[in-house]
């Protein structure tokens, strides 16, 4: 897995008031000229880096989980799950048959090699195998996981549970502006429709153009930032705050604060 050092500035930090087990969180957007290439997500000392390709694929666990009205709490199993068998990669091969994010098998009854390649499919498969885990919302997120993947290695995913939980919060909105990128981008043919449908199929209707709640933008805005070399996505504002591909920076944004999810695409 790619991790990075906690930068000179920090890009988040959570303060947890252990009395009241209320999470505070304060973030710090002057991250100066020299943002590192890649994705970040910062969780109190600790700073965690994917690449694009891992970051998408977060992002679209974290929407699909979302769309299926999961808690937060699957989407950290999620993540822990996939870290461990593929450390978020779409991998046309494995152990057997093992293929995909998850490293699910055909032979299994998860899908065709084709389905669990595909990255929605295989997030989905995923979340309605843990739904079927008796009593899984109160599981630590290790054993949720294995009792979905029935491991070899059970007590594997425990490694990930720090990254997934820091992952899952940043994209599913429980820390606004939590993921950060700084990419290049540029036209794509996937701009435009292509975004929007694959937005839609991922995280369900009323993403963009309508005004939404606070933790719903900043999951939609995190998705937008994990696909932007895939759609040319240039820049994304939400809620006052405005992000760009070349700065990698979540900076203010001038006016009233804006509940309106709006993004900027490469022409």
């Amino acid at each position: 897995m790619f991790r990075g050092r906690s930068w000179a500035v920090a890009i988040v930090v959570l303060v947890v008031a252990a009395a009241s087990g209320v999470a505070v969180l304060v973030a710090t957007r002057d991250q100066g000229p020299n943002v590192p290439p890649g994705c970040h997500v910062s969780l109190g000392n600790q700073t965690y880096t994917l690449s694009p390709e891992q970051t998408a694929h977060a992002t679209t666990i974290a929407a699909v989980g979302k769309r299926m009205g999961l808690p937060d709490h699957a989407v950290s199993v999620a993540l822990a799950a996939s870290l461990q068998e593929s450390k978020l990669q779409n991998l046309p091969h494995g152990d057997r048959d093992s293929v995909g994010l998850f490293q699910q098998r055909p032979s299994q009854g998860w899908g065709s090699a084709s389905q669990l390649l595909t990255p929605t499919y295989a997030a989905g498969a995923f979340y309605r195998h843990l739904a079927l885990v008796k009593g899984w919302e109160s599981l630590p997120v290790t054993t949720a996981a294995q009792r979905v993947q029935r491991s070899a290695s059970p007590s594997a995913y425990a490694r990930w549970e720090p990254e997934a939980r820091a992952i899952a919060q940043a994209a599913t909105g429980e820390i606004p502006a939590g993921l950060s990128c700084r990419v290049d981008v540029g036209p794509t043919p996937a701009s435009g429709t292509p975004m929007r449908n694959a937005l839609t199929q991922e995280l369900g209707p009323q993403t963009l153009d309508v005004s939404v709640p606070e933790a719903r933008g900043w999951t939609v805005a995190a998705w937008l930032i994990g696909h932007a070399p895939q759609f040319g996505v240039t820049q994304v504002s939400f809620a006052g705050r405005i992000w760009t591909a070349s700065s990698g920076r979540w900076l203010p944004s001038p006016g009233p604060p804006d509940m309106t999810v709006r993004v900027t695409e490469a022409r």
